[in-house]
Order: C-alpha cells, then sequence, then structure tokens
C-alpha cells in the first residue's frame, strides 16, 4: 500500500482537504462549511465562532476525503489556513473565548489609537502591514479592553496551529502565519516588543517560531482518529502561501493569481527587501511577510476584479454555467468606448454603452478592467520587488476561458494550475517534508500531476 500525505486548507467560507501521493499527485477531496454567528458588539456587529467548531469542520472535510481515498499509510498531515485569527488558550490548553473572524471590524477605534501610538510607517516598516483592522494585535487589544476572558489565557494560536496542536501536535508559531499578527518583526524574524507591549501581550503567550514543514509531533488516535493515527503533523503556512506550492508557483518573482471574489497575488521574492520597499508596498495596500518556503518572502496584494465579475454576471442574468458561451463571444468582441468599473460602496456602473452594448461587450469590458487592475497591482509589486516570473491561475474565475486568455496576452504568458485544491496540496507537499519523504527546498515544486 502506497504512503499517503494528507493537506488541510482552513479557509473561512469552509475546510478543504487533499490526499495525495507522496510525489504530490491528488488522489481525493473532501470539503465541508465553516459555520459562523454574528454578534452584537456595542453599537456594530461582530462575526465569531466557536474553535471547537472549527476543529469539527476539520474532522469532517478530513473524514470526506479519506472516505473517497484509496487504501494506505497516511505519514503526514499538513495544515494551512487562515490567518490574523486566533485561538486563547487557558492553563489547561482549552479555548476560553471565541474565535473572531478576521475581517470583523470591531477594533476600529483600536486601529486608529495604533497609528497615533506608533506611527503608520515605523508600524509599516517594522511588520510589513498597512495599518488597518484585519491584523490580530487591534482585536488582542480589543479584547483586553472589552473581554475578561482573555485574562484566563496563557497561550495563543493561529487557527491553523490551534488545528495542529488539537490534533496531538507541539505548540508553535510558523512564520507566514506571525507575518500577519502585527507582531513579528519582518526583518529580525522575531516577536516585536511595542507591538506586545501596545496590544497588551507577553511574549510568553507566543509560542516558538518555526518554518513551515517543520515536524510537529504525531496525529493522536483519540483526536485525529484511527486513520490518521501517527501520522506527523505540520503547520503549512497561510493559504494564500500554501497554495503557491500546491500550484508551482514558487520560484523567484512568480506569481500565484487567486481568482476569487477577492482577486489576490502572492509573489514570491528572494529576501530580503529593502525598507523602503517595504514601506512603499504597504502604501497600496499590499503585505509583505515571510513565505511559507525558507528564505522567502510573500508579497501579497488584492484587487475587486473577482467582485466586478460575479456582480456583472448576475447583471447580465447570466450563471457560472453560460461562462462558455460568453467567454466566446466576448473574445471576438471589441468593447469600443464602454467601460465598466466598481464603485466604492461595491455597486458596477456601465459607462459608454450605445446601441452596440451587448452582454458579450459588457462581459468584454468587465474582463478587461479586472486585468487592468491587476496590472496596475503587477507594476506596484514590480517596482519594489523586481520583475515577475511566470504567473499562475487558481480559484474560480480561473475557469473562465477569456479570463485566462486575456491574462496571457496582459502577463506575456499565463497559465491555469492544474492542482484541483492548490492551498490542501500546498500542505500536503509540506507535510511530505515534515515526515521526511520529500525534501526541503526553496526550489520551485513539482506540478500538480508530473
Amino acid at each position: 500500500m502506497p504512503d499517503l500525505l494528507v493537506g488541510l486548507d482552513v479557509g473561512t467560507s469552509s475546510v478543504k482537504a487533499a490526499v495525495c501521493t507522496a510525489e504530490g499527485q491528488e488522489l481525493a477531496h473532501g470539503s465541508a462549511p465553516l459555520a459562523w454567528r454574528t454578534v452584537s458588539v456595542g453599537t456594530a456587529l461582530g462575526t465569531e465562532t466557536d474553535p471547537g467548531q472549527v476543529l469539527s469542520t476539520v474532522r469532517a472535510a478530513l473524514a470526506d476525503a479519506l472516505a473517497r481515498a484509496p487504501e494506505g499509510q497516511v505519514i503526514g498531515l499538513g495544515v494551512a489556513g487562515m490567518a490574523e485569527s486566533g485561538v486563547l488558550l487557558g492553563p489547561d490548553g482549552r479555548p476560553v473565548a471565541p474565535l473572531i473572524a478576521w475581517h470583523d471590524s470591531r477594533d476600529r477605534d483600536q486601529a486608529a489609537r495604533l497609528a497615533d501610538d506608533l506611527g503608520e510607517e515605523e508600524f509599516a516598516a517594522a511588520t510589513g502591514l498597512p495599518l488597518g483592522t484585519q491584523w490580530s494585535l487591534t482585536k488582542h487589544r480589543w479584547m483586553r479592553e472589552h473581554d475578561a476572558r482573555i485574562e484566563r489565557a496563557v497561550r495563543r494560536l493561529n487557527v491553523g496551529e490551534w488545528v495542529v496542536y488539537a490534533l496531538g501536535g507541539e505548540q508553535a508559531s510558523e512564520y507566514s502565519l506571525a507575518s500577519r499578527t502585527g507582531w513579528l518583526h519582518l526583518r529580525d524574524r522575531t516577536w516585536w516588543e511595542p507591538t506586545l507591549e501596545w496590544a497588551g501581550a507577553d511574549r510568553s503567550l507566543l509560542p516558538p517560531l518555526v518554518q513551515a514543514g517543520t515536524p510537529l509531533g504525531r496525529a493522536a488516535p483519540d483526536r485525529a482518529g484511527d486513520r490518521l493515527a501517527g501520522a506527523v503533523l505540520t503547520v503549512a503556512g497561510h493559504d494564500h502561501q500554501a497554495a503557491a506550492v500546491g500550484a508551482a508557483a514558487t520560484g523567484d518573482g512568480d506569481v500565484l493569481d487567486s481568482c476569487g471574489t477577492a482577486e489576490a497575488l502572492v509573489r514570491t521574492v528572494p529576501a530580503p527587501l529593502p525598507e523602503p520597499a517595504v514601506v512603499e508596498l504597504t502604501r497600496h495596500g499590499v503585505t509583505v511577510g515571510w513565505h511559507a518556503l525558507p528564505g522567502r518572502l510573500s508579497v501579497l496584494g488584492a484587487t475587486r476584479g473577482g467582485l466586478l465579475l460575479q456582480h456583472v454576471l448576475r447583471l447580465l442574468g447570466r450563471e457560472r454555467d453560460d461562462l462558455p458561451e460568453l467567454d466566446r463571444a466576448a473574445l471576438e468582441t471589441d468593447p469600443g468606448p464602454l467601460r465598466v468599473r466598481l464603485a466604492d460602496d461595491g455597486t458596477a456602473t456601465i459607462s459608454g454603452a450605445g446601441r452596440d452594448g451587448t452582454p458579450a461587450a459588457v462581459w468584454r469590458a468587465a474582463l478587461d478592467e479586472a486585468t487592468a487592475e491587476l496590472e496596475r497591482l503587477q507594476q506596484i509589486m514590480s517596482a519594489a520587488a523586481g520583475p515577475y516570473g511566470q504567473v499562475v491561475m487558481t480559484g474560480g474565475w480561473a475557469h473562465s476561458e477569456a479570463m485566462v486568455e486575456l491574462r496571457r496576452r496582459a502577463f506575456g504568458g499565463a497559465r491555469r494550475s492544474t492542482a484541483v485544491q492548490a492551498g490542501a496540496r500546498g500542505a500536503a507537499l509540506l507535510a511530505g517534508q515534515a515526515a521526511g519523504v520529500r525534501p526541503a527546498t526553496t526550489s520551485p515544486v513539482p506540478r500538480a500531476g508530473s
């Protein structure tokens, strides 16, 4: 029976699992939706869930994938996933408070105070992050000021780290996830005392830092189930970086184009980047953090191109199943003066539509705008981090043939990833590294199916 690797991608809306061979071939997949609840936070609304709910969803996704997988011994399990959100543990190792969603903005006041107290440029230069409500430290400060349960916390883990610990592994903080907390000094690769003190977090709250793919113990049968018992556990990092590994977009300058509702560009660059370049990137909302691969940084930016396409498709009264026909017509159409934009409030606006404003022309204009947004972001990244290499597309909109063709034209070549679940596959590959069946390397990983 062959040795098997399992990868988990613990995302915001669902948990995805992939079972792979030691060579990285995907054999089976599973998934389960992750439930969140809306809560009142003063005069606003917040989003949170229970850490136990996350673990139950993880087990459901694993069971789904393993039920479809061939026989074989699972020798490694890697866990990648969402960043910024964290689990607070008490002295008994159990969660003491809910898991606040990374996109919850209850910490607006704290983020504003961070700017006043530390300074926007100093914070960006040290952490590689623009100021905002997304990072862990401002939510931790909010809890310090509003939730007494934080007093019982002796340890904080990011979500993927919590899952590894809950399945029987050691407590550790992985560098790419730590890079999204606001507590990690980017250049020094150590916890940064000024932001720890500002957030009211003692250094002992955070576990030792490790590289993705570091072995962190073995899965316990009473926690992970008999099929996974004894598998080497590892944290596989932030979901975007794990997806770059899974899609084989890991050469220097390579770009993962994650074509979801929020379109993310993830560029792999050698470390270090000069501090002025880091600060300039953050001015454009681009983050710089450590990669899941050693010796590499991840330069990450996002556009709303996927959201624009979603709105326009709905406006045209079309579904995803209509894309092949719509794409073919769009590639044969010149939109002329027709323009499609996404307003700040998230609504799509169409201008210049005359008698030639056909559905194909509107769709082509939307695709052109989404591609132009991405080109602008690529230019910002290249000015600070140098030229880009290959562009590898993943995600739902990567199934649009017109989208892929326009990206090929814009970027001098782009390809669609052959990975079914790039994030989960990347986590499985890093599990293979932890289990000793794959080498630790900074060179590009094999493509799916190769």
